[in-house]
């Protein structure tokens, strides 16, 4: 980075961490004053395709989730060549960190920040994200102990495309599932195998497995079974440790099928030993047991009234008791009451404008009460001007008025154009079209690139271009000097071009000339004799022609019935020659005459006949029937 502020708005004081594919700086938002984290893509990825997807995906991924235990999107974009996220930044520490200052954690600590982890799992599973590199190292720490989960740069979203290199290799070999060893693709149950993993280091303070490189670590997840936990920490509960091997069973079918199955199993090994922890109300699920209030009830059958264990020893104490709970009651219907009214006043859920224009995604937040702000940047899966990425996600609440953050698609990825000079006009067009781009294609003489080879390219080679760049190529039609056929029959016009790889334009123009004896001789050729040019190229040729000399003829074809519109190719040459002279093509509806009729004009007293096709399946051919008057300047 050469300046220290990122697109006017972000102060980048310090760097905090590099990985892979980002570097992530502390910085300060100059509109708020507020710490964040950016995520900047590594300079040389800048050009990279396939990074750029990945770190569209962690964009977009991070747009679908809101959650306490998750580091949240606050914004995206690009300055210059610099794309970047904009996170929230937590102060603290990676749990990896945590884990290596303290060796090991408490059975009851390790398992609240499972429980955390997994609330942020249920979250992202829910949406269809699966994380696929659940690590200690993508637990954050908050100083206050919060626990956020990170790193969503090779999450996984439903239905999209996987990543195309290295796949199975992109997140941490020590806590891949087995079916990531085996390379296939990652579930909702595989990150519960890697949240089992992280378990087990926070009981232990070691991973389940290691080895001198990757495949011997990926060889042991696929088969071998870790130290037992109670040989390293022998005061962790059972119940705890049950939880942890089950979630990492090597087969999925056995493991947890959700997060919020086994934060349940977590929460209630705790609760055997009495060490329950106090979770939000609602966080997976899981509401906190309420206390039994003691007291006096009444026997449905008999209808007395009875003491159960507990129960005041007076009635004073009772009628006090039940004033308080009243007044409990009503206090709490009042504020109840009163929060109620003010989320349907003053919040609104963000609608999903997900692939959807600009202008209507910008009517749509508007219409809802909210405000929103986009960026664009380049997307090769999303057409122009359309929303594909949203914060905060559909269906969150949130007041009106806030404003929604839209990334829409400023067209295809840019790339750097690749030098197809040299190559054979195929490789050369075959490479390009891999590369999704319109490939038109020219040719040009040369005596000294090969024929079939590229000349030159347009746009150059090294420049910035995206797939809707059209690029024309120009091909080395060799060389052929044109010979001079001016004054000759067209008989012998078309060997000669015949014999100098040249052929002829099949749209002979006349000229009027004074003398029968110049009828059906050349006037002029374009090119003309001498100029060099590609081989195979067509010469346009003018023919003399008297006017008392019969020089036309009619003919007549019939086209066959169809359901659908036809195009039908008409060839007219002399008989023994490769060239034709007219060449004509015609659109047929369903609803049109079935016999077409044509004038042709006929250059000299040759046999000429017409071949009529359709695609190319030949229909009919004819020989054009002349009068024998004057035909061709003969009697």
């Amino acid at each position: 980075m050469n300046e220290k502020i990122l697109a006017n708005r972000y102060r980048l004081t310090e760097q905090i961490g590099m990985g892979g594919m980002a570097i992530v700086y502390r910085a300060v938002d100059l509109r708020t004053g507020h710490n964040v984290a950016v995520k900047v893509l590594r300079p040389e990825y800048n050009e990279d395709r396939e990074f750029i997807s990945r770190f569209q995906r962690e964009a977009e991924a991070a747009s679908k989730m809101t959650h306490h235990n998750i580091v949240n999107l606050l914004d995206v974009g690009m300055d210059g060549e610099n794309r970047y996220l904009v996170m929230e930044y937590v102060q603290g520490k990676t749990l990896k960190a945590v884990i290596q200052e303290r060796g090991k954690l408490s059975a009851p600590l390790a398992c609240q920040i499972a429980i955390r982890i997994l609330s942020a799992l249920e979250h992202a599973h829910r949406n269809g994200i699966v994380h696929r590199d659940i690590k200690p190292q993508n637990i954050l720490v908050h100083e206050d102990g919060h626990i956020k989960v990170a790193d969503f740069g090779i999450a996984r979203i439903a239905n999209s495309a996987t990543l195309t290199r290295g796949d199975n290799v992109m997140g941490s070999v020590h806590y891949f599932s087995p079916e990531q060893a085996r390379g296939e693709g990652a579930t909702a149950a595989s990150d519960i195998y890697s949240t089992g993993v992280v378990l087990y280091e926070m009981l232990t303070g070691r991973v389940p497995y290691d080895g001198d490189n990757p495949v011997a670590v990926a060889m042991q997840h696929l088969h071998a079974q870790p130290v037992p936990i109670q040989a390293i920490s022998p005061d962790v509960p059972p119940a705890v440790i049950r939880v942890c091997l089950r979630a990492m069973e090597k087969n999925p079918a056995m493991r947890y099928q959700t997060a919020r199955d086994m934060a349940a199993d977590l929460r209630a090994a705790l609760e055997e030993r009495g060490e329950a922890i106090p979770i939000p109300e609602g966080e997976l699920g899981i509401r906190q047991p309420k206390p039994q209030i003691t007291g006096e009830k009444t026997t449905s059958n008999t209808g007395r009234r009875h003491r159960v264990p507990g129960q005041g020893k007076s009635g004073r104490k009772r009628i006090i008791l039940d004033i308080i709970i009243a007044a409990v009651i009503l206090t709490g219907i009042f504020f109840g009451g009163k929060a109620i009214y003010e989320q349907t006043i003053y919040t609104v859920k963000v609608p999903d404008v997900m692939g959807m224009n600009i202008e209507e995604a910008v009517r749509v937040l508007k219409q809802a009460g909210l405000t929103e702000t986009h960026k664009a940047m380049p997307n090769d899966q999303v057409e122009r001007n359309n929303v594909y990425v949203q914060n905060p996600g559909a269906d969150t609440t949130i007041r009106k008025g806030d404003a929604v953050i839209l990334v829409i698609s400023s067209g295809p990825v840019p790339f750097e154009m690749p030098n197809v000079v040299g190559m054979t006009a195929d490789d050369a067009t075959a490479l390009l079209t891999t590369k999704k781009m319109n490939v038109t294609r020219d040719r040009a003489a040369s005596s000294d690139v090969p024929k079939g080879s590229v000349m030159n390219q347009n746009p150059p080679a090294k420049t910035q271009v995206t797939r809707d760049d059209p690029v024309v190529l120009t091909i080395s039609g060799g060389s052929i000097v044109v010979p001079n056929l001016v004054d000759g029959t067209l008989q012998n016009a078309e060997e000669m071009l015949t014999m100098n790889n040249l052929t002829l334009m099949p749209t002979l123009k006349y000229v009027t000339c004074e003398t029968e004896e110049k009828h059906g001789l050349i006037a002029a050729s374009l090119p003309e004799a001498d100029n060099r040019v590609a081989e195979d190229t067509p010469v346009q040729l003018t023919i003399y022609r008297y006017p008392d000399i019969q020089s036309s003829a009619t003919f007549s074809f019939a086209v066959p019935e169809a359901a659908e519109q036809l195009k039908i190719r008409v060839s007219i040459r002399a008989e023994g020659s490769n060239l034709a002279i007219d060449s004509r093509t015609y659109i047929v509806e369903p609803t049109d005459p079935r016999i077409i009729e044509e004038t042709v004009d006929l250059p000299d007293n040759r046999t000429y006949t017409y071949t009529v096709y359709s695609g190319n399946t030949q229909l009919d051919q004819k020989v054009i029937q002349t009068s024998p008057k004057n035909a061709g300047g003969q009697d």
